[in-house]
C-alpha cells in the first residue's frame, strides 16, 4: 500500500486521505446505552438505541453477521455511516438555486423515539441529528412479511415547495479486512455489489467465502435505485477506510440530480438523474427491504423475485457484439409495456416468446447503452449494456493499435526499451516513457507488461504477420537480452530513476521522484517477484503456438525455441531466490497450457520437472485453510492458480473451496460493468493514470477469475450458474477496447467519473484470461432451456439436432454442456458445430480465420469432462494423429466438416 502522508487536522485527530488514517475517534452513536433487539421470521437484528441505526443483521438461526458488529466501537464516530442513516440535498427555489445538504451522520445526536405503529419495530424522528430546515424525516424499522424493512417518511413542513435533488441510504457491510488474519476475513466478512436498475435495482451481499446464505436489499415501495454514490468517511487506524484492506462504503441513491448538476457534471450517469418536489404539507415515503437468499448466491434472483421486484437474465450477458442478437428473459408481476434505449435506437428489441426478448445492437453503434423497460404497474427497470465491435474487428483494432501507436522504437533510449510495445496514455496520445511508478514505463510488473502481453496473447487466437514480426523483434532486442537475464530470471523493471548514473537522460521535472515507487537500478533489476515470470512465460508460449500453427510467420526462432523459453522461465521463477512463488499467481493457467504442450510434444523430462514443481505448491495449498496469499492483505488473484493445480492434481476439497471463493467476489447482475466483475479496487494506484482507491470495473480480475468458473463448469456442466458468471468475466476485456483499438486498464466506477482510465496499464493479464477461457459454450438451464454463450443456437424440431454458429472473440474453443465435450483447434476457426444428444455425434465446421493468414491445417483436440467416460475420435475426414489430437487439412476457401463419433 502506498503512503503519501497527505493529511489535514481536525481537532486533536489527524485525518488523512485514502492513504492515511486518523489517530482518534469518539462515540456519537451512544453505544453505552445499548441496543434494541429486533427479531423477525427471517432475521435477528440489533439497532443502536440512541441513534437507531442498524448495528447487526444475521439470518434467523445463523450466527453470520452481514454487518461489522465486531468493529462497531471503531465505527461510532461522526461521519461514519450505517444502515438507517440518510443523506439528502434540497432547495426551496425549485429548478434553480444552491442545494443544501442534510446528513444524519455528519453531527450525530440522539434521535427522538416515537411510538411504533402497526408493523413497526422501532421508530424515530431524525430532527435532532439533521440540520434545521423545511424537511421533517422520520424513520421506521418494520416487519415486511418476515423480512426487515427500513422506511423513511419525508415531509415538507415549510411554507413553500421544496425540490429534493438527492436522497441516499448509506449501505454498510462487513467488508473490512483491516488487521484481520485471513481465516477471520473468510469467517466474518461479506462483499456487496449493486444492480443500479431503478425499481428493479437491488444490492446483493454474500459471505466472502462464497458459501452460506446471501442477502438482498430491494426497493420498498416507490424507491428506485438511481445511482450508487461512494461515501467519504474519516479514516482511522483500526479500520483504514479507503485503503487496500477497506474499500469503503456506498449509498443507494433514489434521487441524484443535485450531484449530477455539480460534482458529477462531467460524467455520463448510469440512469437519468432526477429530483422530486414536495409541496407544503406533502410527504413521501421511501425504503428498502432486507431478504435472505437461503440458498446462497445461486438463490439471489429467486429471492429478489419473491419481493415483487422484476428480474432480468441476459444471455450471453450484457457485453454484446454488433452483428448478433442476445437474449433477455424478464420475470415481473406485470407486463412490460414499452422498451427504449439510450442513446436512441442503439438497441433494437423483439419479443421471441412470452417473457423472452431479442436484443440487437444497431450496426453502427458502439459503447454504453441503457435499455429502459416500463411496466404496466408503473415500475421502471433499466438494464445496462455495452456494445462492442465483433470479436474479430475488436481484436484487429487492438493488435494494430498496440503494434503501431504503442510501438516504441527510439534506439537512443538508455534503458534498452527500443522495439517494444509499451504502456500508453490515451488522453495525451503518447507512450508512457516515464512514470514515478517505474514499472509502468519499465516493461515489467502487471502495470508495465499489460501492452506487450495483450499483443502477444492476441496472436494465439488471431495472428497477424506484421504483428508477429514486430513481436519477434521485441523478443530478440528487449525481452530476452534486457528484461530477462541469461539464466531466465525476470527483472522487475528495466526503467529506473538514476539521474547521476544517466546524466544525459532527461528525467521529467514535473514528476515527483521521491516515492518508494521510483526504484533505483538495483531495485528495478531485482529478479525476486514471481508474478513477473508469468507474463514472460505467456509471451513465449504465445509465439510457440503461432510457430506451431503458422510456422511461416515466425522467422527468428522455431517452435522448439519458444516452448523451451517458456518452460525455462517458469522453472526459473520457482527457484528459492524468487519471492511469492509459493502463492497462486495471476495468469498462471498458462503454466498449465505450457505443461500440456510439453506433454503433447513428447518433451517428457521437462513435463515431469514442471509437474513436480507445481505439485509441491498444490500440496501446500491443500494443507492451508485460506490458500490465497498475495502481495496484498486481501486479493482476488491467487485463486486462479490454486484452482488450476488443485483440480489438476485431484485435490477436490481445495478446488471446490476455491470455486466458492471466486463466487464470493464475482457477482452476476443485469449491468455490463458489475456482471462478472471480480472485486478489484486498489490497482489504479499501481497501474492507472487516475490513482485512487475505488471499485474498478473489468480490471484484469474479471478475465483471470473467469478461468476458474469456466473450468469448473466444464467439469460440472449441469451448474449453469458457473457459466453465466464465468462467461461474463471472460467478456469483460472486450469492453476495455475502444473504437480505435486502445485497451484501457479499467473503468472508473465512481459516479463523478464513469469512464475508462487513460492508461493501458495492466490490461494484458485480463486479456490473457479471455484467450485462455473464452469460446462458445452450450448449457442446459433449468428455467430457460438450452442456451448458447458466444454463439447463436437453433434446434431442429424433427431430428432434435442442435446447431450453433459461433460469434464470440475466441472461435477455436467450443464446449457442449449436454455432452460434456470440449473441442479446440490451434489454427483457423470453428465457424459452426452441430450435435445430437441421443447419439452423442458431433460435427464441427472448420474454416480459415477471417482476416488472418491461411493455415495449411489445424490440430483438433477433443476432451471429455462430464458424464460417462466415452471418448471421441474423428470419423470424417481421414485424419492422422498429431500431438494427442488429429491433424485436419484446411481449405484455402470454404469449410471442412469434421465428424466426431464416440469410441
Amino acid at each position: 500500500m502506498l503512503h503519501y502522508g497527505r493529511a489535514i487536522l481536525i481537532g486533536a485527530c489527524v485525518v488523512a486521505s485514502f492513504f492515511g488514517s486518523a489517530a482518534c475517534q469518539g462515540d456519537t452513536l451512544g453505544l453505552k446505552n445499548g441496543y434494541i433487539t429486533i427479531k423477525t421470521a427471517n432475521f435477528n437484528a440489533r439497532v443502536v438505541k440512541n441513534a437507531q441505526v442498524l448495528a447487526s443483521l444475521s439470518p434467523a438461526g445463523d450466527s453470520f453477521d452481514f454487518l461489522p458488529f465486531d468493529l462497531i466501537s471503531a465505527r461510532a464516530g461522526n461521519g461514519q455511516y450505517h444502515w438507517g442513516d440518510i443523506t439528502f440535498r434540497y432547495r426551496e427555489s425549485v429548478g434553480s438555486g444552491s442545494w443544501i445538504n442534510g446528513d444524519s451522520a455528519a453531527s450525530r445526536k440522539t434521535v427522538t423515539t416515537l411510538n411504533t405503529g402497526a408493523g413497526a419495530l422501532a421508530s424515530s424522528s431524525l430532527t435532532p441529528t439533521l440540520p434545521v430546515g423545511p424537511l421533517n424525516v422520520t424513520r421506521e424499522w418494520i416487519d415486511v412479511s418476515g423480512d426487515l424493512g427500513l422506511r423513511f417518511t419525508i415531509g415538507n413542513i415549510g411554507k413553500s415547495p421544496v425540490e429534493v435533488g438527492s436522497l441516499g441510504f448509506p449501505a454498510e457491510f462487513n467488508s473490512i479486512f483491516t488487521n484481520r488474519p485471513a481465516t477471520d476475513t473468510q469467517r466474518l466478512c461479506s462483499l456487496s455489489d449493486p444492480y443500479i436498475g431503478m425499481h428493479a435495482g437491488y444490492i446483493r451481499a454474500n459471505p466472502i467465502r462464497g458459501t452460506g446464505a446471501a442477502l438482498v436489499v430491494t426497493p420498498l415501495g416507490d424507491t428506485p435505485f438511481e445511482a450508487y454514490r461512494n461515501l467519504v468517511e474519516p479514516s482511522y487506524a483500526a479500520t483504514a477506510y479507503g485503503s487496500q484492506t477497506f474499500e469503503g462504503f456506498y449509498e443507494w441513491q433514489v434521487l441524484s440530480k443535485a450531484w449530477a448538476e455539480n460534482e458529477w457534471k462531467n460524467a455520463n450517469a448510469w440512469n437519468a438523474p432526477s429530483s422530486r418536489t414536495l409541496q407544503p404539507g406533502q410527504t413521501l415515503q421511501f425504503g428498502v427491504r432486507f431478504s435472505v437468499a437461503k440458498g446462497g448466491v445461486r438463490d439471489i434472483d429467486s429471492t429478489v423475485r419473491k419481493t415483487g421486484t422484476p428480474v432480468a437474465f441476459g444471455v450471453p450477458g450484457y457485453i454484446i457484439p454488433r452483428g448478433a442478437t442476445s437474449q433477455l428473459f424478464l420475470d415481473a408481476n406485470s407486463s412490460a409495456v414499452s422498451f427504449s434505449s439510450e442513446p436512441v435506437e442503439s438497441l433494437a428489441f423483439s419479443q421471441l416468446s412470452d417473457g423472452s426478448y431479442g436484443i440487437t445492437p444497431s450496426p453502427d453503434f458502439w459503447g454504453r447503452s441503457r435499455l429502459t423497460i416500463d411496466y404496466e404497474d408503473g415500475k421502471v427497470q433499466t438494464i445496462h449494456y455495452y456494445v462492442t465491435k465483433t470479436g474479430t474487428e475488436a481484436l484487429t483494432d487492438m493488435g494494430r493499435f498496440l503494434t503501431t501507436e504503442q510501438w516504441f522504437n527510439d534506439t537512443s533510449d538508455p534503458f534498452g526499451r527500443a522495439n517494444s510495445v509499451m504502456s500508453y496514455d490515451y488522453e495525451t496520445r503518447s507512450i508512457v516513457t516515464q512514470d514515478p511508478r517505474v514499472w509502468i514505463a519499465g516493461l515489467s510488473d502487471e502495470g508495465g507488461v499489460g501492452a506487450y502481453l495483450a499483443a502477444m496473447a492476441k496472436q494465439v487466437i488471431q495472428p497477424d504477420a506484421k504483428e508477429v514480426s514486430k513481436l519477434e523483434m521485441f523478443v530478440d532486442k528487449v525481452l530476452w537480452p534486457t528484461i530477462q537475464t541469461k539464466d531466465f530470471a525476470v527483472r522487475k523493471s528495466i526503467f529506473y530513476y538514476d539521474p547521476s548514473g544517466l546524466p544525459r537522460y532527461s528525467y521529467s521535472s514535473k514528476i515527483d521522484w521521491s516515492s518508494w515507487t521510483s526504484w533505483k537500478k538495483d531495485a528495478a533489476y531485482a529478479i525476486d517477484r514471481a508474478y513477473d515470470y508469468v507474463h514472460v512465460a505467456a509471451a513465449y508460449w504465445s509465439l510457440y503456438r503461432v510457430a506451431r500453427a503458422y510456422p511461416e510467420l515466425t522467422k527468428s526462432h522455431d517452435w522448439k525455441w519458444y516452448i523451451n523459453q517458456a518452460y525455462s522461465t517458469v522453472m526459473r521463477g520457482m527457484q528459492p531466490d524468487v519471492g511469492y512463488n509459493r502463492l497462486g499467481l495471476m495468469g498462471e493457467t498458462v503454466f498449465g497450457e505450457i505443461l500440456t504442450d510439453l506433454t503433447r510434444e513428447g518433451l517428457t523430462s521437462q513435463a515431469d520437472a514442471l509437474t513436480k514443481s507445481m505439485k509441491s505448491r498444490a500440496t501446500q495449498w491443500d494443507s492451508e485453510a485460506v490458500p490465497y496469499g498475495s502481495e496484498m492483505a486481501w486479493d482476488s488473484t491467487g485463486q486462479e492458480g490454486v484452482y488450476y493445480w488443485s483440480k489438476y492434481f485431484s485435490l477436490t476439497n481445495t478446488a471446490t473451496k476455491t470455486v466458492n471463493s471466486v463466487l464470493g467476489y464475482m457477482p452476476t447482475v443485469p449491468h455490463w460493468g458489475y456482471n462478472g466483475n471480480a472485486r478489484r479496487y486498489w490497482d489504479n494506484v499501481y497501474g492507472g493514470k487516475l490513482r485512487r482507491i475505488e471499485r474498478q470495473i473489468h480490471h484484469y480480475g474479471s478475465g483471470l477469475n473467469s478461468l476458474v468458473l469456466l473450468s469448473a463448469f466444464r467439469s460440472n456442466p449441469t451448474d449453469s450458474y458457473l457459466l453465466h458468471v464465468g462467461y461474463a468475466g471472460a467478456s469483460g476485456p472486450l469492453s476495455n477496447i475502444n473504437e480505435e483499438g486502445f485497451a484501457s486498464a479499467s473503468f472508473h466506477a465512481w459516479p463523478d467519473t464513469l469512464r475508462w482510465d487513460g492508461y493501458s496499464g495492466d490490461y494484458g493479464p485480463g486479456f490473457l484470461g479471455l484467450v485462455l477461457g473464452s469460446g462458445t459454450y452450450v448449457a442446459e438451464h433449468a428455467t430457460f432451456g438450452l442456451l448458447a454463450y458466444g454463439g447463436s443456437l437453433s434446434t431442429d424440431d424433427a431430428t432434435g439436432e442442435v446447431t450453433v454458429h459461433t460469434n464470440g472473440p475466441v472461435t477455436r474453443r467450443i464446449f457442449i454442456g449436454p455432452l460434456g465435450v470440449q473441442v479446440t483447434v490451434d489454427a483457423g476457426s470453428i465457424a459452426s458445430f452441430r450435435y445430437a444428444s441421443a447419439s452423442g455425434a458431433v460435427s464441427v465446421s472448420l474454416t480459415q480465420l477471417p482476416g488472418a493468414p491461411r493455415a495449411a491445417a489445424a490440430v483438433l483436440w477433443v476432451e471429455r469432462s462430464g458424464g460417462d467416460s466415452a471418448m471421441y475420435h474423428v470419423s470424417v475426414p481421414e485424419a492422422v494423429r498429431e500431438r494427442a489430437g488429429w491433424r485436419i487439412p484446411l481449405q484455402s476457401e470454404g469449410d471442412v466438416v469434421v465428424q466426431l463419433a464416440r469410441n
